[in-house]
């Protein structure tokens, strides 16, 4: 059965519908139609691997596929979680695939990135929560892809003491893992997950290098509170945490976690500038931030701004 026939979030085909907003004037996207996105399209199929890109119905997949650009998921494409905001299927995940980091890194290679996002679903099932597989295809890209600056986006390793740690050893340049939303929403849209912990999952990279640059983010418009943000904003920083990003939550299906509020340009732009008086060397913060939108040009500017601060 193929990704797009088999059935997502079984869990959550008999739970009643949660109305969103309509979507404003500002909430614009375009659908990956180009020969370019073809092109990543048939690499992905040929090679078996699988883009957060199009499980996770990123709405900007049209302009960064156009640009060659994709975000690899790792580790199958079925998540052992079931977050009330994401669209990737939840159920019971496939073997580990041993010859995914080497088809990533000729992936890599073949496309001629300069930067590559590496992430992957929740996989509790497995021991070490897949960190293995992450250094793996960091050691593979750095062997493959001579140049291409790594960043990972790591799930928050529940219950796999030192697997984390494992993965910032792997010395990927950027570190990142997303706590998504504010600690009181937690329960709602993550109750798989626990602030505290993913914030310890951020420390401990910084820990083992403090060299290497970490990031975070969060969505907006889920019901949180301006303050709630600066809240967050805090804790990130008390982790070390280099770089920020804030986006609008967009409900993937009728079946997901209602918008409560689509949030203005405007405010978007009072919590970059909150941020950036908090000390984040690197701050994105918009309706259509995603966390790996425009992640080469961001690791440039985050390079450039702490070589200024030093």
């Amino acid at each position: 059965m193929t990704t797009a026939q088999r059935p997502r979030h079984p869990e959550k085909i008999n739970k009643p519908d949660n109305p969103s907003p309509p979507k404003p004037s500002w909430i614009k996207v375009k659908a990956p139609t180009s020969a370019e996105a073809k092109d990543v399209r048939d690499l992905m199929r040929s090679k078996n691997l699988h883009t957060v890109c199009e499980e996770a119905a990123c709405p900007n997949i049209g302009e960064c596929w156009k640009a060659r650009h994709a975000t690899f998921m790792i580790l199958g494409d079925i998540c052992t979680r079931a977050c009330a905001f994401c669209n990737v299927a939840t159920g019971k995940p496939a073997h580990v695939d041993p010859d995914e980091p080497k088809h990533l890194a000729e992936s890599v290679a073949s496309m001629g990135l300069r930067h590559v996002v590496i992430t992957s679903v929740d996989r509790d099932d497995l021991d070490d929560g897949g960190a293995s597989q992450f250094v793996a295809s960091i050691e593979a890209i750095r062997t493959l892809a001579l140049g291409c600056s790594i960043e990972v986006l790591t799930p928050d390793f529940r219950d796999k003491p030192g697997a984390a740690e494992a993965v910032a050893r792997a010395k990927p340049d950027v570190f990142n893992h997303n706590l998504e939303t504010v600690p009181r929403l937690y329960a709602k849209i993550r109750p798989g997950a626990r602030f505290e912990l993913s914030l310890s999952v951020l420390s401990a990279a910084k820990r083992v290098d403090p060299s290497i640059y970490t990031k975070s983010g969060i969505m907006v418009g889920l019901g949180e509170s301006f303050e709630d943000v600066l809240g967050v904003m805090d804790h990130m920083r008390e982790a070390g945490v280099d770089f920020i990003t804030i986006g609008q939550y967009l409900q993937p299906t009728p079946k997901h976690a209602a918008v409560d509020r689509y949030v203005e340009p405007s405010e978007f732009e009072a919590y970059a500038a909150a941020a950036r008086k908090k000390g984040f060397l690197m701050v994105a913060s918009s309706p259509l931030t995603r966390s790996s939108h425009h992640a080469d040009r961001d690791f440039e500017q985050l390079r450039q701004a702490h070589a200024a601060s030093r």
